[in-house]
């Protein structure tokens, strides 16, 4: 494979103005838009009435079973003083209060703000937001083969996000850089989203004072910028996933992160984590259920911790094989569930995160594809608003690969194209063309057609359509081989934006004094 890359990088080479302007247009930054608004209508997957009755059995689970909110007095406080009955760690909530708790104070949508204006996102109502994957110990790309991931890894996801002009978002953990201290690597991944790229970005989720340190090192990047000045409140700059333990616990590691951002007026993504059939019932509507209770009781949380701060209903489920108990995943099961909580979101009012490119295999294969895919459209036909793990998924979310990275951005790409619907103005009806050309000729080269010829149709950056012999000619390669050559030409054309020299050396002061001021720990 190495050998087939590099023949065809020779002759490309030789291949002239063609495949150098196709460089060009790869490699090239674009100032794509800030984040896709939505001009097509969502996929409805349950009637009202099933709506009507998983929400009412969530408030159940909720009053008769409870939720556990281990090793974190302070929430029991928060929700005694809100009336819900407190049994050790148990806390079981009257029949609708998260809901009402909720919906008095949680903003329907909101603006995560970049240091770029321009780069600024709108989490809910019809936006979607593209997300790199997220939490991988391993990279794979096919020079290297699979390895744990390092620092220079995780610049680099950062720097093909930047570059992108599919992907609106620069991410949290897109790798876990492991040649780094656990206790001291969120400096370094928090500080390479603020140097490398301009766009919005999440904070560190591993201990209250990590997410501390995500909000400190945010009020320095923005300086007089992280308050409104029309209103004297802290603008939202990060948003942050909080994971349910699920089967319906919160443990104090995300509840101390998640008070924090909410105390700072960040916004908090509350994720079940959900392996279908290990971590929730087998059946569709019962895993559901779990998800719309566990996701109610940490919005709450938050809710009371700061009325009005920023919150999104988040899920990650999947299923696990009922033969191996391995997860499973592009399923039919899952984008059911995707569909129902995305309805479920939109009626109790809040923005919506699911989606990405899921899948199970270990190569950037056909079935990394197939199974991405089904993930990927279902997400954006639900209407979610967040969609983390848009690119680079691998292997059940243990690697973050090169390739993948690049083949998920194209499929980016095309959802972006997409979602903006029927193009129904006087160009979109082409009648100038059809009266043009008339019966029986072709369009080639009618004045319509070479007025929209840059424009007209969306130009994949990985597939081939070219001829069999011109293929051939040019290596043989495959998707994945034409992804490594992608990546690289990417990373040969990338130029940091600017930033404020006094800014970068308060963060970089910053971050050298927060080092020293406590040991190395792998934990």
């Amino acid at each position: 494979m190495k050998a087939g890359v590099a023949v065809a990088g020779n002759r490309r080479r030789r291949a002239g103005g063609r495949e150098a302007k196709r460089a060009a247009r790869s490699a090239t930054q674009s100032q794509g838009a800030a984040y896709i608004t939505r001009r097509v209508p969502t996929y409805c997957h349950a009637t009202s009435e099933q709506l009507e009755l998983i929400e009412y059995n969530a408030d159940t689970i909720l009053e008769e079973i409870g939720i556990e909110f281990r090793d974190f007095p302070r929430a029991l406080e928060l929700f005694r003083e809100a009336g819900a009955e407190i049994d050790g760690e148990r806390v079981r909530f009257p029949r609708g209060m998260c809901r009402r708790i909720i919906q008095e104070s949680a903003p329907a949508e909101f603006i995560q703000h970049a240091r770029n204006p321009a780069r600024n996102v709108k989490i809910g109502g019809d936006s979607t937001v593209l997300v790199p994957a997220y939490g991988s110990p391993f990279v794979r790309d096919i020079d290297n083969g699979r390895r744990y991931a390092n620092l220079e890894d995780f610049h680099n996801f950062v720097k093909l996000a930047y570059m992108s002009s599919s992907l609106h978002h620069s991410g949290g953990t897109v790798c876990e850089p492991v040649d780094l201290p656990v206790n001291k690597r969120h400096f370094d991944m928090v500080y390479a989203h603020m140097r490398y790229s301009d766009k919005p970005y999440m904070g560190s989720v591993t201990a209250a004072e990590r997410a501390a340190d995500t909000v400190e090192m945010s009020k320095i990047l923005f300086g007089d910028n992280f308050i409104d000045a029309a209103t004297g409140v802290e603008k939202t700059v990060v948003i942050n996933l909080i994971n349910a333990n699920s089967p319906m616990t919160f443990d104090d590691t995300m509840l101390g992160a998640a008070e924090v951002y909410a105390k700072a007026n960040q916004a908090t993504v509350i994720s079940p984590f959900i392996l279908a059939g290990a971590m929730s019932p087998v059946t569709v509507a019962g895993t559901v259920t779990q998800i719309l209770a566990e996701a109610l009781a940490g919005m709450a949380f938050v809710q009371l911790v700061r009325p009005g701060a920023p919150v999104v209903f988040g899920t990650f489920a999947s299923s696990v094989s009922m033969q191996s108990g391995a997860p499973t995943f592009g399923t039919p099961e899952p984008s059911s569930v995707l569909y129902v909580a995305a309805e479920l979101a939109r009626r109790l009012g809040v923005p919506f995160r699911s989606g990405g490119g899921l899948n199970a295999s270990k190569l950037p294969d056909a079935q990394a594809a197939y199974e991405a895919a089904n993930t990927l459209q279902a997400a954006m036909l639900a209407g979610v608003n967040f969609m983390l793990h848009t690119a680079g998924w691998l292997e059940g979310g243990l690697v973050m690969s090169y390739e993948k990275f690049m083949m998920d951005d194209d499929q980016a790409g095309m959802m972006q194209v997409f979602a903006a619907g029927l193009d129904a103005s006087e160009n979109g009806q082409a009648l100038d063309a059809i009266r043009e050309v008339g019966p029986g000729a072709h369009f080639l080269g009618c004045q319509h057609t070479q007025n929209n010829f840059e424009t007209a149709f969306y130009r994949s950056s990985i597939a081939d359509n070219n001829s069999f012999e011109q293929w051939e000619s040019e290596g043989s390669l495959d998707a994945s081989q034409r992804a490594n050559i992608r990546y690289k030409e990417r990373l040969a054309a990338y130029q940091p934006p600017a930033i404020d020299p006094a800014v970068d050396e308060a963060l970089l002061s910053y971050i050298r004094q927060r080092k020293e001021s406590f040991l190395d720990s792998n934990y």
